[in-house]
């Protein structure tokens, strides 16, 4: 049967004796990863196109923050995505920090990218643990969450919250961190060093990965580049770019590490690029431990956070990708006119369809893995 007329949101036209049809994977589904409604049109088994419905747990986060102060919206942005909730905390603080026009004692950037890192790598495990368990690999979910549950240990200890951690402030953090923080670091760091031979050993050369993840959801690099894709997604499709090189903040130009990329741009490639930036973040941090001030402030003289009229922009590189915040001040003083986030995960999911084109409902589930979305982000 020839359809003439397609249900809202599908575009694709294509004259064909089949018979499509169609159906809702999510907005309660486990591979969507949040409430996530992906409208599928199917030509028997194969997928023709994909239309993601957003919206399902919109909070008007950035309406709120029109009558929030500025210190109350950093709380807000790790309520965003809550894997990369300390370095959405730096994207705010930064932009702020330049209304400001203050700086950051060298201990307190070192305790920012130190942070940041270690919420790269706990963020890279959740996708290491959910991409397993997508392929039906139930053990490295409970391997992947092993792991992290040290990050968060350590977290918890620095910033009294395990997840949404609302810790850095304009000028450094909330407080120093505690005497035995580095010797923490160390523990860890040892530990993980173990522990990914055996991640390694479980997926990358698991002959059930290689079969459903090579040559499955292949994004170009000009797609990924015309969608907007940052992050691994990007650099997995060939594209070397990261904030952190490329527009250098806090202390990055001073620490040596490489930027992974590779140039297939399928499943497999997004999981490796994750894969070898977990090695990287480790390497980072050992040169931050080698470094690390003993003395000397973590933070700049407090003072109320009140920015002059204008507009200030940051970007940092999460563990998801290029995360921006936009900051209109329209009067001097401690609330924001307007708030706007550009986060990564929206761009990749809005390449979704690019990727599925062709495939299987059980490829979908693995593209849908290693663009690694967390959809609060997306609806905030």
């Amino acid at each position: 049967m020839s359809i003439t007329r397609l249900p809202p949101g599908f575009k694709i036209t294509r004259d064909t004796n089949t018979e499509e049809f169609f159906i809702n994977m999510g907005p309660q589904h486990p591979s969507t990863h949040g409430a996530l409604r992906l409208a599928l049109r199917m030509d028997g088994e194969n997928i023709v196109e994909v239309v993601p419905h957003f919206g399902y747990i919109h909070r008007g986060m950035e309406k709120q923050a029109e009558s929030m102060s500025y210190l109350q919206y950093i709380a807000m942005s790790d309520r965003q995505d809550y894997l990369t909730a300390i370095q959405n905390n730096l994207g705010v603080v930064i932009a702020l920090e330049k209304g400001m026009n203050i700086g950051v004692p060298e201990k307190g950037e070192y305790i920012r990218v130190m942070l940041s890192e270690l919420g790269r790598i706990a963020s890279h495990l959740v996708f290491f643990g959910c991409f397993g368990g997508d392929l039906g690999g139930q053990t490295c979910l409970l391997f992947g969450f092993k792991e992290r549950e040290m990050i968060h240990d350590i977290l918890e200890e620095v910033t009294g919250s395990r997840l949404t951690t609302n810790f850095f402030r304009p000028g450094g953090s909330r407080f120093d961190v505690p005497e035995n923080f580095i010797d923490r670091v160390k523990t860890f760091l040892k530990h993980l060093e173990g522990a990914m031979k055996d991640y390694e050993r479980f997926l990358s050369k698991n002959i059930i990965v290689l079969e459903r993840s090579k040559g499955i959801g292949i994004l170009s690099a000009e797609d990924a580049i015309a969608y907007g894709c940052s992050g691994p997604v990007l650099r997995a499709s060939g594209v070397d770019f990261d904030v952190r090189k490329a527009n250098p903040y806090s202390i990055y130009d001073q620490l040596q590490f490489d930027v992974p990329v590779t140039y297939t741009g399928d499943c497999y490639d997004r999981y490796t690029v994750r894969i070898a930036e977990i090695h990287e973040s480790m390497r980072i941090l050992y040169q931050c431990i080698e470094k690390f001030p003993k003395e000397g402030p973590w933070r700049s003289k407090e003072k109320p956070v009140r920015l002059p009229v204008g507009r200030y922009y940051s970007e940092i590189e999460t563990a998801k990708g290029l995360y921006a915040t936009y900051v209109v001040a329209a009067t001097t003083g401690e609330k924001p006119y307007r708030i706007h986030t550009r986060g990564p995960s929206f761009p990749h999911i809005a390449a979704l369809n690019k990727m599925a084109q062709g495939h299987k409902i059980s490829d979908l589930v693995t593209i849908m893995a290693t663009l690694d979305p967390v959809i609060p982000e997306i609806d905030r």
